[in-house]
């Protein structure tokens, strides 16, 4: 049940005939990983901890450094030096003291994802590193947990929704196969644009409230978004028959 608190705090939000009282109530309820809390994790983690999700794992080893604070929103020149998810935990028990947040400050391996994704209903990939972006693949199609992929560089972005409980959902070796993967392009090589970020990431949280909350989120699109002419691109895909992941 929600309080009465909780009525008034998210009555903007409950008034959607796509949300109500019971979506809400599914929010509170649910719980969700984030794995890199850096320039698409950040706002991922604000959306979510505000809409009323009430249990967040944050993952990430990587400290603050100068050059993220143009485009990790949660962070101050204070916090430099700091671990990335436990800072941002803090920052975001200041938002919504009632979120369960739990904090994993360590780079997510295989025996960590074993561990974690058992106890989550949802998986947000937030990441700059494409081996990373493989294991979290693999762990969501091996545990049946849906996942929310997010990439962003330059002026272009990139999300897409993977859910193993559909027998026809591609996956992300499907679309970039480990032999071959594409060019390991990221923030420290090419550069990112801050608000690129801020887009990605908020459809990634968009994609996961609609989940969470029983609404339809399409599987096998690729959406591609372009700001130096604020244009999107969405490319249907298909699972792969021979993709070692998902279609063993």
């Amino acid at each position: 049940m929600l309080s009465n608190q909780e009525k008034l705090r998210f009555s903007r939000q409950t008034m959607l005939k796509n949300i109500g009282e019971p979506g809400q109530q599914a929010l509170k309820n649910a719980s969700v990983l984030i794995v890199g809390v850096g320039g698409l994790g950040n706002p991922v983690s604000l959306y979510l901890n505000a809409a009323g999700v009430g249990n967040i794992y944050l993952a990430d080893g990587d400290n603050i450094e100068l050059s993220n604070l143009h485009r990790q929103i949660l962070f101050n020149e204070t916090d430099i030096g700091q671990n990335k998810a436990d800072t941002s935990a803090e920052k975001l028990q200041q938002l919504n003291s009632s979120t369960n947040i739990e904090v994993l400050d360590e780079m997510l391996d295989a025996e960590l994802a074993d561990y974690y994704l058992p106890l989550v209903d949802l998986v947000l990939d937030c990441t700059d590193n494409i081996n990373t972006r493989y294991l979290i693949n693999q762990k969501c199609i091996e545990h049946k947990k849906p996942l929310i992929i997010g990439a962003a560089t330059g002026f272009d972005g990139q999300h897409m929704f993977v859910n193993p409980n559909i027998t026809d959902s591609a996956c992300y070796q499907c679309l970039f196969p480990a032999n071959k993967k594409p060019p390991e392009n990221n923030c420290q090589t090419i550069g990112i644009l801050g608000p690129v970020l801020a887009i990605i990431a908020g459809m990634q949280a968009l994609q996961a409230i609609k989940f969470l909350t029983g609404n339809s989120v399409a599987t096998n699109q690729l959406n591609i978004f372009d700001g130096l002419d604020n244009s999107w691109q969405q490319f249907t895909l298909k699972k792969q028959v021979n993709c070692p992941i998902c279609s063993v």
